[in-house]
């Protein structure tokens, strides 16, 4: 069994499906169920039970399959080694974010390609469920979340580095009442018209905070902050937002101003990076990590 052959079972075992895997490997479907034939005749063991739904690793296949990740691992460590005696950094990365800090990841990955051309860089947009799934299952080498104590100790595969605090502020139009004020309080929101920008988070906040207070009056939820922008300017609603994501050019507007939300009994969240516990960091992946908590 080379190399290649043991990727292969890997991503096949990750996804759960021969056409998934040749996907995500860029290679022929004939290719991946060839090679995992050749292995199963190779070592004279079932790797795989194959069916409509997809392919499930036998009792053998599972511990074959655990080797070759250990095997893969050591060849990914070696690859590593012979980069750093040349002193080029090299590899693949991909990260998955969520929408609110976009922004400030674009302007790192583009400091850290100008210094590391010969790094492949994959930035993906997603909820945190779906990122915390994808990070779970390995087919993301980090992922960028909001997340609280509370879910973290639910997570226990998960690591998570908390690098920034999430403050929760509402963005007004500068002749608002509410401008005038250094905080505001979740009920001092339940009477006026809102506009979302389309996050779990935010959506979280809207269910288990401000409707204690009554029915929030939600104007429309969208990812295009252009539309939040101007429906907030015009003083048709006001929106909210974690601090940071006011950070964005697109919504920094000298008519809209941010006013901080008091805490009350609502969780602390911290915007995170989070990994595979199980996981090998990489020296790309670590070198990634140090320039974005300087950035942030």
């Amino acid at each position: 069994m080379n190399v290649e052959q043991m990727e292969y079972i890997v991503t096949v075992a990750n996804t759960g499906s021969l056409s998934k895997a040749a996907n995500e490997l860029h290679v022929s479907l004939s290719a991946i169920s060839q090679s995992i034939s050749k292995v199963e005749n190779e070592i004279g063991l079932k790797v795989f039970i194959r069916n409509r739904a997809g392919a499930v690793l036998t009792s053998e296949g599972e511990k074959i399959v655990s080797k070759a990740r250990e095997v893969l691992t050591k060849v990914d460590e070696l690859k590593e080694e012979v980069n750093r005696q040349l002193d080029t950094l090299s590899g693949e990365l991909k990260i998955a974010t969520i929408p609110g800090p976009i922004h400030l990841l674009v302007e790192v990955v583009s400091v850290f390609k100008r210094s590391h051309p010969n790094v492949k860089l994959e930035i993906y947009e997603n909820g945190p469920v779906k990122i915390m799934e994808d990070v779970y299952e390995q087919h993301l080498d980090l992922g960028l979340i909001l997340i609280s104590d509370r879910l973290i100790q639910k997570h226990k595969m998960l690591s998570f580095e908390k690098i920034r605090d999430g403050k929760m502020v509402v963005g007004v139009r500068k002749e608002s009442p509410l401008a005038k004020k250094r905080t505001v309080k979740p009920e001092d929101l339940i009477h006026e018209t809102l506009v979302l920008y389309d996050d779990d988070y935010i959506d979280q906040y809207v269910t288990e905070t401000l409707s204690k207070y009554g029915s929030p009056d939600i104007l429309f939820t969208t990812n295009n902050t252009d539309a939040i922008k101007n429906a907030v300017k015009r003083g048709m609603a006001v929106t909210l937002g974690i601090d940071y994501s006011f950070s964005n050019q697109q919504l920094r507007e000298r008519d809209i101003v941010m006013v901080e939300i008091e805490e009350g009994e609502h969780e602390r969240v911290y915007l995170a990076l989070v990994r595979h516990r199980e996981g090998q960091a990489t020296r790309v992946g670590k070198e990634f990590v140090t320039n974005m908590k300087k950035h942030f």
